[in-house]
């Protein structure tokens, strides 16, 4: 399978899991998860990679400056480079709290509309957001990520 293919594959299950309810630290598609175990469950199930992440704490965010997702995230993604055009499947980074510690999917891009991303939120549960340029999220973006499998 090629690099568009799996990036079609991971969009389409990142969008099986609307609806799925808000819960810490869960991932079953439609009983709970959070948005670090979306992604790990939704490129699991596209068998591109498997993550296990480590146990944390509904808040940690708010009290650590240390950069804990975005060390896990290493393991399996590089940066993208600010500017670059963003494609399905690139993982959106927002800094809530004191570090980052929110992602998405992106699941549609194109050069004449704005991303499209599935992510679970707290609250709300696994849903669609559009980065708008001055949209609420986006003034929180922190960079996006991608699978290192896809970086060239």
């Amino acid at each position: 399978m090629n690099a568009a293919d799996e990036r079609a594959r991971v969009a389409a299950i990142a969008r099986s899991w609307i609806g799925t309810p808000f819960h810490h630290n869960a991932r079953i598609k439609g009983v709970g998860v959070d948005c670090a175990q979306l992604l790990a469950a939704v490129f699991a199930e596209a068998a591109l990679e498997d993550a296990t992440l480590p146990e944390y704490s509904a808040d940690w965010f708010l009290h650590e400056d240390r950069e804990r997702y975005l060390d896990e995230m290493d393991r399996y993604t590089v940066p993208v480079a600010e500017g670059a055009t963003l494609e399905l499947g690139d993982m959106p980074m927002f800094r809530y709290g004191r570090s980052v510690s929110h992602a998405g999917i992106i699941v549609e891009a194109s050069e004449t509309t704005y991303p499209i991303m599935v992510h679970s939120f707290r609250g709300i549960g696994v849903t669609l957001d559009e980065l708008t340029p001055t949209g609420a999220m986006t003034s929180r973006l922190a960079g996006v990520r991608r699978l290192i499998r896809w970086a060239a």
